[in-house]
């Protein structure tokens, strides 16, 4: 199954997401279940958030991998929406 995770960052935080950004791209390549992400950005260009398809058995394992993702544990966002997702296009 397919889970969407939306992720915003907490205001003025770009320095927090750059300072764990290695270990968030190596925490994603090491558990390979993301079918593709990427960084939301703010009208200056800037990372500000994230979009994050996975490719997991159930809601349990897509809500267990958010809180494991080094961004959750250095408290980066403000606000995280995990989702049942169906991929129709693409």
């Amino acid at each position: 199954m397919y889970a969407a995770l939306i992720c915003r960052d907490k205001p003025d935080s770009l320095d927090l997401r750059m300072g764990n950004r290695e270990a968030h791209l190596d925490y994603v390549a090491r558990t390979g279940v993301v079918e593709f992400a990427g960084p939301f950005l703010n009208d200056a260009g800037e990372m500000c958030g994230s979009l994050i398809i996975l490719n997991v058995d159930s809601m349990e394992d897509a809500h267990a991998w958010a809180k494991a993702d080094p961004y959750a544990k250095a408290g980066l966002f403000a606000q995280v929406e995990v989702n049942a997702w169906k991929k129709v296009i693409g």
